[in-house]
């Protein structure tokens, strides 16, 4: 799978409409049930459809899921819709990049891994800048400026905590 096309397609909602927990919290429940759904009904597809038709029906698959997501919203949830305003008709390109990021190995444990960091993401992001800019007064975490530099840091603390950093034994058995 190409992580960067996915990073740079699932941006857009991570920036843009976690500003508050609640917010963060439905683009990626919204994100993680279309692009499930995208690819529950793409799979069995993709034995009888060849390239060029697998990736038409994946976009109008993916542009009727994000229809019905905004229909829905504007029907029901009409504040959350606004808040979240052009974002959820984006999960439709996400749903298509993350479909072409797979190629032919379509696995369900891969697929949960990228969809559940994702929302874990989201979540974070969204509870990081609520908190800054609502309690701790810091109102550039609320702008869009705010959220990338807390997305840095957020990785950065990633990058430190978990990942493991090459044994010495390695560097001395290179050197002679």
């Amino acid at each position: 799978m190409n992580r960067h096309w996915l990073a740079a397609v699932s941006l857009a909602p991570l920036l843009g409409a976690t500003q508050t927990l609640l917010g963060a919290c439905a683009i990626a429940a919204f994100c993680v049930t279309l692009i499930g759904l995208h690819h529950l009904i793409m799979n069995p597809l993709q034995r009888w459809l060849e390239t060029r038709a697998r990736m038409l029906a994946s976009v109008l698959l993916a542009a009727m899921l994000a229809t019905c997501l905004e229909l829905g919203l504007r029907a029901w949830a009409l504040p959350l819709y606004q808040s979240l305003s052009p974002y959820p008709a984006l999960i439709a390109v996400q749903c298509v990049v993350f479909e072409h990021a797979q190629g032919k190995h379509r696995r369900w444990q891969n697929v949960a891994q990228w969809l559940g960091a994702f929302a874990a993401l989201c979540v974070a992001l969204g509870a990081c800048r609520e908190v800054l800019a609502d309690w701790a007064g810091i109102r550039l975490a609320a702008l869009l400026p705010g959220a990338l530099f807390l997305l840095g840091l957020l990785l950065a603390l990633y990058n430190r905590v978990c990942r493991t950093k090459p044994s010495h034994a390695v560097k001395e058995s290179v050197d002679p």
